[in-house]
C-alpha cells in the first residue's frame, strides 16, 4: 500500500510524458464522462478522485461534509489527489473544489497535464439537475450557488495547461479535441525542455 503524503506535501516534477491527464472543473463539466472515455483512447487506467476518497474515508462525499466539514474533506482531498499523482499516468477526475486548493494545484502542475472542462451555466444546471448527491448544491438556490462558483472558480481554473469547451454533444468530439490539444502541448513542451537544454 501507498503511503499517503502529509497534506502540505509537494510533489518533485516529472517531464510531460510521464504525467497524468488531470480533469478539472466545475460539477457538471463532464469530467467522469469525458474522462473514462478518454483514458479508453490513450490507454491508460481512469481514476475519479471523488471514488477514491470515499473509498479512503469509507463515507460518501456528502456524510464527510455533514460529519466532519468541508475543511476536514479538503485536506483528505489533497493527500488523496498526492498520492494520485504519485503513481503512473492515469486519466484522474477530480472534484470541482480541488484545483482551488494551491498545495494541489502546485502538485498537479508538477506531475499533471491540467485540462479544464469549460461548460456554460445552462449546461452544468441541465447536468447536475439529475443527481441530488452534490454537497454545495443543497440551498435554496442552487442556479445561484453555481453562478458563484463559476465567478469564484472559472479565474483559478483558467490557469490550467489546456481549456476545453463542453458542450452539448457526442463526447467522442470532446475527446478528439482533446487528443489534438494534449498532442500540442506535450510538442510544445519537449521543444521547450530541448531550448533550456541548449542553454545549459
Amino acid at each position: 500500500m501507498i503511503a499517503e503524503p502529509e497534506a502540505g506535501e509537494r510533489l518533485a516534477p516529472v517531464p510531460a510524458a510521464e504525467r497524468s491527464i488531470v480533469l478539472v472543473g466545475l460539477m457538471g463539466a463532464g469530467k467522469t464522462t469525458v474522462g473514462r472515455r478518454l483514458a479508453r483512447r490513450l490507454d491508460l487506467a481512469f481514476v475519479d478522485a471523488d471514488a477514491e476518497i470515499e473509498e479512503a474515508a469509507g463515507e460518501t462525499i456528502p456524510e464527510i461534509f455533514e460529519r466532519r466539514g468541508e475543511a476536514a474533506f479538503r485536506a483528505g482531498e489533497r493527500r488523496v489527489i498526492a498520492r494520485l499523482l504519485s503513481g503512473p499516468p492515469q486519466v484522474l477526475a477530480t472534484g470541482g473544489g480541488a484545483y482551488m486548493d494551491p498545495v494541489t494545484r502546485a502538485n498537479i502542475a508538477a506531475r499533471g497535464i491540467s485540462i479544464w472542462l469549460k461548460a456554460d451555466l445552462d449546461i452544468l444546471m441541465k447536468r447536475v439537475g439529475k443527481r441530488g448527491d452534490r454537497p454545495l448544491l443543497q440551498n435554496g438556490d442552487p442556479r445561484a450557488t453555481m453562478q458563484r462558483l463559476m465567478e469564484e472558480r472559472y479565474p483559478v481554473y483558467a490557469e490550467a495547461d489546456i481549456t476545453i469547451e463542453s458542450l452539448e454533444g457526442p463526447h467522442d468530439t470532446i475527446v478528439e479535441t482533446i487528443v489534438e490539444r494534449l498532442k500540442e502541448f506535450r510538442t510544445a513542451d519537449a521543444m521547450q525542455d530541448h531550448a533550456g537544454q541548449d542553454h545549459d
